[in-house]
């Protein structure tokens, strides 16, 4: 968000809750705010761009599972001033999650997530947002065309590969990645239930920091790969999007390319 509108939504949050002050922990297309006294964790987007309601569904279902995520503090989406908001629990930070620990926490979360029955996407679905992205050079002007082809290709080969390799599906969180865990005195909870998808556990792997699938058992090492590299051309051609507001997003594109173009060259 751009400040004008993050202390527009800073002050909606305040509003709604009460919160004598605020503190912004991150922003993207969304916010993340602490709100002070107590401990409340708000997340806040533009009114229309979110998924805030199965998100805390989800959250209190999985919550009341013992599942490793950030409980809802209530189910409202609270909408002020062309915003939407959710709010959650605020667990204080608690060192550094080691590998065993992020392995051990998303085998819990998956457990928890096949127990629970709600309503999400395929990940191909998701696949197939970055490959409209790409399709429309009005949406993506800035893309070489040598990496738009390679881009194309690997969203649908790897997405092909991915999606017919007879693994089991099951709901996901979608992106597991070590900035959607947090480390608290409850240990390694999940935050950012929104990006929720079915599909097999390696595509959640895939968002995880290649160490983590060491912790994990039972998983399919080629299926996994092929995932990585699945990520790796969806989150390139989002930054790749016109509209996208993530920093560095051209650079980071650049780079995931050469990447990817490096694994299909050892392929």
């Amino acid at each position: 968000m751009e400040t004008v509108d993050i202390a527009r939504a800073v002050a909606a949050c305040q509003a709604i809750t009460g919160a004598d002050d605020a503190v912004v922990l991150s922003n993207s297309n969304k916010i993340v705010v602490r709100l002070l006294p107590g401990e409340v964790l708000a997340r806040v987007a533009f009114d229309g761009e979110h998924g805030f309601a199965g998100e805390l569904e989800l959250g209190r279902r999985l919550a009341a599972l013992g599942s490793p995520v950030v409980a809802p503090t209530d189910l409202t989406v609270h909408q002020r001033d062309g915003f939407a908001i959710s709010l959650w629990r605020y667990y204080e930070p608690q060192g550094d999650v080691t590998p065993a620990e992020f392995g051990a926490a998303l085998h819990r979360l998956h457990a928890g997530m096949r127990e629970v029955d709600v309503p999400a996407p395929h990940f191909m679905e998701r696949v197939e947002e970055a490959q409209a992205v790409l399709a429309d050079r009005a949406l993506s002007p800035e893309v070489p065309e040598a990496d738009r082809e390679l881009l194309v290709a690997t969203l649908t080969e790897r997405g092909k590969a991915a999606s017919t390799s007879g693994a089991r599906e099951q709901l996901l969180h979608g992106e597991p990645h070590p900035g959607n865990l947090l480390s608290t005195t409850d240990g390694p909870l999940f935050i950012d239930l929104e990006t929720m998808c079915r599909g097999p556990v390696e595509f959640d792997l895939a968002h995880a920091p290649e160490e983590i699938a060491a912790h994990y058992p039972g998983i399919d090492r080629k299926l996994l790969q092929d995932c990585r590299i699945l990520m790796l051309a969806m989150v390139t051609a989002w930054r790749w999007d016109r509209n996208d507001q993530l920093p560095n997003g051209r650079q980071r594109a650049e780079e995931w390319t050469a990447q990817i173009r490096s694994a299909d060259s050892v392929a």
